[in-house]
């Protein structure tokens, strides 16, 4: 199994005395730490491809950190936030939770506090990152499947019989249950039923009513 990326933490605040602070804090429990002192710099660094989170100053100079969040929601850019501010109010908590903030602390806040928020953020992301995998997985696992199996599996997952499939698609029932026998070994089911969930999970399409598989090649998300 492949070992996890050490955590990164990113901090974002126009206060170069913060970002020491919390480089300090955060490398003395064990963490990898970048600052930025605008959003626009952090967008300029390459992220790391292990688990990581923001902690991000609500109010700076050149941008707003809530008006951030938003702007990385619409890029579709998936990594949980640690809101910080020193003139905070309940508006501004409730919009940064709403859109999905793990945390929103009002400075000065205990370090405590702020470390079991970014540890509640990196697992998170961890399982983000985890479910992630485990979908190229079973991506990589339905590339290697025929267009007939593939066929075959869209109308496994749908509860027909081999007999029913046979019917269905013009062949002997016994090179239906070749087929069938291939898509589980190659897709690594257990059972009928984990087989149906891996296909509910690559959202294959449903068979028209003559019985044919309407779109046997996974939707795009």
């Amino acid at each position: 199994m492949q070992q996890e990326q050490q955590p990164t933490v990113y901090v974002i605040d126009d206060d170069p005395s913060v970002r020491d602070g919390l480089d300090s804090l955060l490398r003395s429990v064990g963490y990898d730490t970048r600052g930025f002192a605008s959003p626009r710099d952090f967008l300029a660094y390459p992220r790391s491809e292990g688990p990581a989170c923001i902690v991000l100053d609500v109010r700076m100079p050149d941008a707003s950190g809530l008006d951030f969040q938003d702007e990385l929601a619409r890029k579709g850019y998936p990594i949980p936030i640690v809101f910080l501010t020193g003139h905070g109010d309940v508006p501004m908590s409730v919009r940064a939770m709403k859109a999905g903030a793990v945390e929103f602390l009002l400075k000065p806040f205990r370090e405590q506090d702020l470390l079991d928020a970014i540890r509640q953020a990196l697992e998170i992301d961890r399982t983000r990152l985890r479910k992630q995998a485990a979908a190229a997985d079973l991506q990589e696992r339905f590339a290697t499947l025929s267009p007939r199996e593939r066929e075959v599996m869209a109308l496994v997952a749908r509860g027909l019989l081999n007999k029913q499939i046979a019917a269905d698609i013009g062949l002997s029932e016994i090179t239906v249950k070749v087929h069938r026998g291939h898509v589980m070994r190659k897709m690594r089911a257990d059972s009928v039923a984990d087989l149906i969930r891996m296909a509910d999970s690559l959202e294959m399409g449903e068979a028209t009513g003559d019985g044919k598989a309407n779109s046997i090649a996974p939707r795009p998300r």
